[in-house]
């Protein structure tokens, strides 16, 4: 399974379980949230790799500029904090 369609699953289950949400917006309290936060989505069944996550926003960000013709000029910086967006959709 993608790691979108895992983040997409536990999104809509953190959005039905209240204990699984609280859990995800703590780790951004830590140090290490990347981390804590893929440890408990294990945790919780959800198969959400350290490396994937860090890298899903750059990838998706690389992939629009090269479909822009000649490439794009300007960045979509906002778009590259996937977990950041995954956090706005869960409050």
């Amino acid at each position: 399974m993608s790691i979108e369609t895992e983040l997409a699953r536990l999104q809509s289950a953190a959005k039905e379980d209240e204990k699984l949400r609280q859990e995800l917006i703590a780790t951004r309290e830590t140090s290490d949230y990347y981390k804590n936060f893929c440890d408990v989505a294990k945790k919780y069944g959800y198969n959400i790799p350290l490396g994937e996550l860090a890298d899903l926003g750059d990838e998706f960000c690389d992939t629009m500029m090269r479909s822009q013709n000649g490439g794009g000029e300007h960045t979509f910086d906002v778009w590259r904090d996937s977990l950041g967006m995954f956090f706005d959709a869960i409050k």
